[in-house]
């Protein structure tokens, strides 16, 4: 349902690790925030993820999910860690169970140059970096998590799935979005599937899925690419690309790589969204090896944040949620033009980073 009042719950899920560092962190630029708006906004903190698997083997309980649920969004830190693992081996990840439980086929991840933040290529081109990987998020490969199937101890299988419903939905979601993000920066978008249609029947039947909901949105060009040529091009010119929607497994690689473009997974944010409910977290995962040292790059959180207020604006929060969100992307950008430089570049650590953040945002 659209939100019909500013007067908004979110649900934070700080999660483990650095995930419980960067919400930290976050929320106190977003206090900043809705004191400046006057946003009406409630949190309630919910515990799930590795960790408290470990200490009552349940990464997160139905009362949870459920409180989840109802809110009006959910602001996710990251969870997991890598020696903690369910029985068969793999490891706890109660936000794959919000995607899926939830219906969250959209996972937007953009990958925008961001100033004066350091980048992995030397063309000047670079900063003109500015597209969303559109990650199916709820079935293709993924759809055998927990389904794989194991024959005497010799061969072992997972089927991926793409169906008709998700894969129409999810294109008009990247032909939408692409219409927003060509009135918003006043220039054509393209929306480029990102497929393997060569080889597997069920990516040849997404993309005719794709062109006939194409053939609805005329003023917007389209295009095909192999995941391959797409990982080849996302080094040699990504500054080409604009909307690029794709099958999960596709969409969890291809992320990792945008994000290694623009700096790292510190500055990557996502959300998850469906057409009831949405997840913004950052890219990144719970960072083993930073986990207390106070380093953690909040970046991606925040920018995960800022997509959380954009949504809730446009689905009837008030335009003070969108122009706070406008507010703090800005934010972000001016400290880090003005010469802030995140840990991972010898720079400063959470903290520091969002003060140098906040301080952009007047009152």
């Amino acid at each position: 349902m659209a939100v019909t009042t500013n007067s908004l719950r979110i649900a934070v899920m700080p999660g483990d690790g650095i995930g419980v560092e960067v919400t930290e962190a976050t929320s106190f630029v977003l206090e900043k925030l809705v004191r400046r708006h006057g946003l009406g906004l409630a949190t309630e903190t919910l515990q799930a993820g590795a960790f408290l698997y470990q200490e009552t083997g349940t990464a997160m309980t139905e009362e949870t999910f459920r409180r989840a649920e109802a809110a009006d969004a959910i602001l996710l830190g990251a969870m997991g860690w890598p020696g903690i693992r369910y029985p068969d081996g793999t490891e706890i990840a109660p936000q794959l169970d919000l995607r899926f439980r939830l219906g969250l086929y959209a996972g937007v991840r953009p990958i925008r140059a961001i100033p004066g933040v350091p980048l992995a290529l030397s063309d000047p081109r670079a900063a003109k970096i500015d597209m969303v990987i559109l990650r199916e998020s709820t079935e293709g490969l993924f759809w055998a998590r927990g389904r794989g199937e194991m024959i005497e101890d010799r061969e072992a299988r997972d089927t991926m799935v793409i169906t008709r419903a998700t894969t129409e939905r999810l294109a008009r979601f990247s032909f939408r979005l692409a219409e927003r993000r060509a009135e918003r920066l006043r220039r054509p978008q393209k929306v480029t599937l990102v497929d393997k249609a060569n080889v597997f029947l069920s990516m040849a039947f997404m993309r005719r899925v794709f062109a006939e909901v194409a053939a609805e949105f005329p003023g917007v060009p389209h295009a095909n690419h192999y995941i391959d040529a797409m990982a080849l091009d996302l080094v040699r010119r990504p500054w080409d690309f604009d909307v690029l929607p794709m099958e999960n497994m596709f969409g969890d690689i291809i992320s990792d790589l945008g994000a290694g473009l623009i700096g790292g997974m510190g500055y990557a944010p996502s959300a998850d969204i469906g057409d009831n409910h949405a997840v913004f977290q950052p890219s990144h995962g719970t960072g083993p090896d930073i986990a207390g040292k106070g380093v953690a790059n909040p970046t991606a959180m925040l920018l995960s944040a800022a997509l959380m207020l954009d949504w809730l604006g446009t689905r009837g929060a008030g335009q003070a949620w969108s122009d706070a969100a406008t507010e703090l992307e800005a934010a972000v950008d001016a400290a880090f033009a003005q010469g802030l430089r995140t840990a991972e570049f010898g720079g400063v650590g959470t903290r520091d980073v969002v003060q140098a953040v906040a301080a952009q945002i007047p009152g």
